[in-house]
């Protein structure tokens, strides 16, 4: 049994530094790196590319709306040419500094309110996904389990990663329960361990009104910028380790270690 560990890291911007991704790097096998619209800058996305070749991680890019202010939260009103636009000039950003490193380009992972727009959203995921076909051909496409992203995807014939998430509530329709609203994210350790452990195992989550509903994940994302989250990622991929699960890279063959 196996499972990609990934999170968003290379947040930081200028003189402000967000999440510890030194730390981090040490326990994820993905990483999703912002691309200077949301979050993150081209000094930032260089030492973050360096970070993550450092650690033997595998590298995606993360683009999001350009939104520094709101962190990329904040849902824009964008067509769908805009939006491919946007995402190609992110994910060329980013491309670079991994050719400039020698690493490849893993897979591309939208973010914050891009990502749950395009989760249910059909023309803003085919966007995204001609996106990663144009600019990223071999790039693997992350998206939320059973979202309109992964069908975009397969129709498209990309590589996709279906996404699960360690510590966000679920709607009982398998969406992200919005930050919005109390108890979306979850912050203790036990619960954190016990989300991921029913996702690994069982293959499926809770849901905020204590339902139940099926979830196979090819990777959990535990957030850069959480409370605590290199502890607690640290702990939980020891937890597994100790019931064989294996923590790899999607795109690492079954018998790889990192």
């Amino acid at each position: 049994m196996k499972i990609d560990f990934n999170a968003d890291v290379g947040e930081s911007f200028g003189s402000y530094t967000i999440g510890d991704d030194e730390q981090l790097f040490r326990y994820i096998t993905s990483a999703n790196i912002a691309c200077g619209f949301h979050a993150g800058d081209f000094n930032v996305m260089q030492t973050t590319v360096k970070k993550a070749k450092k650690h033997g991680v595998a590298v995606g890019a993360h683009p999001g709306y350009p939104d520094l202010q709101g962190f990329g939260r904040r849902e824009l009103t964008m067509t769908p040419s805009e939006i491919y636009n946007m995402v190609v000039y992110q994910i060329g950003a980013l491309r670079q500094f991994c050719e400039i490193h020698g690493v490849p380009l893993q897979h591309v992972k939208p973010h914050g309110a891009l990502y749950n727009l395009g989760a249910v959203d059909q023309k803003v995921a085919e966007a995204i996904a001609n996106a990663v076909r144009d600019a990223a051909t071999e790039a693997i496409l992350f998206g939320l389990c059973k979202s309109e992203f992964i069908h975009a995807g397969k129709r498209l014939g990309l590589k996709t990663a279906s996404e699960a998430f360690a510590d966000r509530r679920y709607s009982d329709e398998g969406r992200l329960l919005s930050r919005q609203l109390p108890n979306a994210v979850l912050h203790t350790y036990e619960e954190i361990l016990e989300q991921v452990r029913e996702i690994v195992f069982n293959k499926r989550v809770k849901t905020a009104t204590g339902n139940w509903i099926p979830l196979e994940a090819d990777t959990i994302c535990f957030h850069g910028d959480g409370q605590n989250v290199a502890h607690h990622t640290a702990l939980i991929r020891d937890a597994l380790a100790k019931e064989k699960v294996q923590v790899l890279h999607v795109g690492a063959p079954d018998d790889s270690t990192l």
